[in-house]
């Protein structure tokens, strides 16, 4: 059985690893085998609790990635083979090594380590503290992305390495990639494969974490959006540092109006996702005791552990696909067909879908985008043409 798995995320600086590190104590002290992980690299979860990592109270575990053991163990004869290429085209092996270290490996390590603590049965719950919004979508993004480029490129690549290796060889003098480098690529790539599935499954779910401000709520919109393109699932947001009503001060009245009328926003925006507001409170939450008492106030009668409470973002019938964007504006979305195809845009991003085959071979017979759900339905007849076009507009009236 699969454990829950909870993924925080959010501006910086809004209170996310103390959302996670509140929800993960919670569990526990429920009686939940917990593990609380971080794709962040600034590893904030440790000061939050106030621990080493390892059994930081019972029933929780926080696990720390060990960057440099995890790349040897889940790449290591890529790597191997770049740094010895580099010694051999002349580089010193320092350099090699420096250059070989993968930019956001890290985070992609984070994810790779939750898949296997995932498949391991030993825990109910797992919580997950993600590096800030921007950070968190290209990640998630990632395995999605890996795999339609390895698609392509890999049975090209294994095709050419065969008929190019002699020549490198002779000519270049440099080694060419054995069929253990790229089997090493491939066990990669089914890897990340099985870490989006995990993460868009029934047991995941994202959270939102923002602070009542207009700049940190309009971007929780945007991620909320964007969450949806890529399929993951967010069951709840999230409002930190709220400041209660009450007192006669006139600086803290102002700012108890400004956010309430934010918070009224969120609600509205956000809706029907539960909103759940955690107050400013006097002290910082350091340690398991401070931890836990937030999570009893972020989640009240809430169970919030249970299934999430939402769809899956993206849905497929016999004639029609359709795609929860909820935020979207007239004119954010874009549709587009290439081939087998459906190039989905929303904002600055961007989700390539490979249609199902009974869809692949049918027209668009159109798009609209209502109510934050784009609806694509395909026509009952079979394609004549390699690619084809649409636009996804909402089509109610222009707010007046």
């Amino acid at each position: 059985m699969r454990p829950r798995v909870l993924l925080f995320t959010g501006k910086g600086g809004v209170g996310k690893t103390t959302a996670a590190a509140a929800t993960a104590t919670l569990a526990a002290r429920r009686g939940l085998k917990t593990l609380v992980v971080s794709t962040d690299t600034a590893h904030s979860l440790a000061d939050a609790l106030a621990v080493e990592p390892g059994e930081v109270a019972p029933g929780l575990h926080l696990h720390q990635v060990d960057t440099q053991k995890s790349l040897e163990r889940h790449w290591g004869e890529l790597r191997d083979y770049a740094r010895g290429l580099l010694t051999e085209l002349g580089l010193d092996e320092i350099t090699s090594e420096e250059i070989t270290v993968l930019p956001g490996a890290e985070e992609i390590i984070a994810l790779l380590e939750l898949r296997e603590h995932a498949q391991s049965g030993a825990w109910d719950v797992i919580v997950v503290d993600c590096a800030p919004t921007a950070e968190t979508l290209r990640l998630l993004a990632l395995p999605e992305a890996l795999d339609w480029h390895v698609n392509r490129l890999l049975p090209v690549g294994r095709r050419i390495m065969k008929l190019a290796a002699p020549f490198v060889r002779g000519v270049a003098r440099v080694s060419t990639p054995g069929d253990e480098v790229v089997g090493a690529g491939e066990r990669l790539h089914r890897a990340l494969l099985e870490v989006r599935e995990l993460l868009t499954g029934d047991g995941a779910s994202v959270r939102l974490v923002l602070t009542p401000e207009a700049v940190v709520l309009a971007e929780a919109r945007r991620t909320l959006t964007s969450l949806n393109l890529y399929g993951y699932r967010v069951d709840a947001v999230i409002a930190n540092r709220v400041f209660p009503a009450g007192g006669a001060d006139e600086w803290r009245a102002q700012w108890v109006n400004a956010q309430s009328r934010l918070l009224a926003e969120a609600e509205e925006s956000f809706a029907p996702l539960p909103l759940h507001v955690v107050p400013y409170l006097p002290a910082e939450p350091v340690g398991a005791d401070a931890l836990a008492a937030v999570g009893e106030r972020l989640y009240g009668e809430a169970d919030p552990f249970g299934p999430p409470g939402v769809r899956p973002p993206l849905r497929l019938s016999a004639d029609e696909l359709e795609l929860d964007l909820p935020g979207a504006d007239r004119g954010d979305v874009d549709l587009a067909r290439k081939g087998e195809e459906l190039i989905v845009t929303a904002g600055p991003y961007r989700r390539i879908l490979a249609l199902p085959v009974a869809l692949a071979r049918r027209e668009i017979g159109g798009a609209v985008l209502r109510d934050g759900v784009l609806r694509v339905r395909f026509s009952s007849g079979a394609r004549s043409g390699a690619t084809s076009g649409a636009s996804g507009h909402d089509d109610r009236p222009a707010a007046t």
